[in-house]
């Protein structure tokens, strides 16, 4: 493992504690671990339709923007919540969005959203919006298309949907078949699909399973990719 991502939830209190943050990146340094990003939850709502909580949604992740920059990291992971119709919360997440990438440009950091509940696990809503930060000039916000976590939407197609504004991948893993592959996902299929769309960053290893330790898992999950990135490598 060469490149780590970071959950706010597991030190949500030293989002402004430089020298807890200091040390943090000293010893991954020191390990050769690349700092990639921090995982952004239950810091409220940035589609929320009330204004003045969307406001609140949007600072309480500046902390967390400014910890990510402590870290050497190039991004936060956000995500888009909200109510009301299809386009509705689109254009609201738009402006929750819009706004903390302002933010987060200032420091030369990168907003990327991952796909998960509600109408972020359809792929062509999640696009959709990516298309207004388009048009809104807002290029240090992206997605972080996560394989497993798009529910009744096709997966595949929501990965290449959002693949053209991917600046992260999530490789998720449940459950291993006696080869080792992944049950509910095609590896291969799916890392083909990434590779064709000429993403060549970090793949962040999300194992989820309950069938084996999460130690195991995560191992299983990278052993599969390795498998799957020299079988790539090496067809025509």
């Amino acid at each position: 493992i060469d490149a780590v991502e970071y959950v706010n939830q597991f030190f949500k209190d030293k989002a402004q504690d430089a020298s807890y943050l200091a040390d943090l990146d000293k010893r991954a340094a020191d390990e050769g671990v690349t700092n990639v990003l921090i995982m952004c939850d239950g810091l409220g709502n940035l589609g929320d339709p009330d204004g003045a909580v969307r406001t609140k949604a949007i600072e309480n992740h500046f902390p967390w923007v400014e910890a990510a920059k402590r870290l050497n990291c190039k991004s936060i992971r956000v995500m888009a919540a909200s109510k009301g119709s299809f386009e509705e919360q689109q254009k609201l997440v738009a402006d929750g969005l819009s706004r903390l990438a302002d933010y987060a440009a200032q420091m030369q950091m990168t907003v990327l959203v991952e796909n998960s509940s509600g109408f972020s696990s359809n792929g062509l809503w999640l696009a959709g919006v990516m298309a207004l930060m388009g048009i809104m000039g807002k290029p240090n916000c992206g997605t972080l298309p996560d394989f497993g976590s798009f529910h009744d939407y096709d997966r595949y197609r929501g990965v290449q949907e959002l693949l053209p504004f991917a600046k992260a991948i999530s490789a998720k893993s449940h459950e291993f078949d006696a080869e080792g592959n992944e049950v509910r996902t095609d590896y291969r299929r799916m890392m083909q699909l990434v590779v064709d769309a000429g993403y060549h960053g970090w793949v962040g290893i999300d194992y989820e399973g309950k069938s084996l330790p999460e130690p195991e898992g995560i191992h299983a999950t990278k052993a599969l990719l390795e498998r799957v990135r020299a079988a790539i490598q090496a067809s025509p």
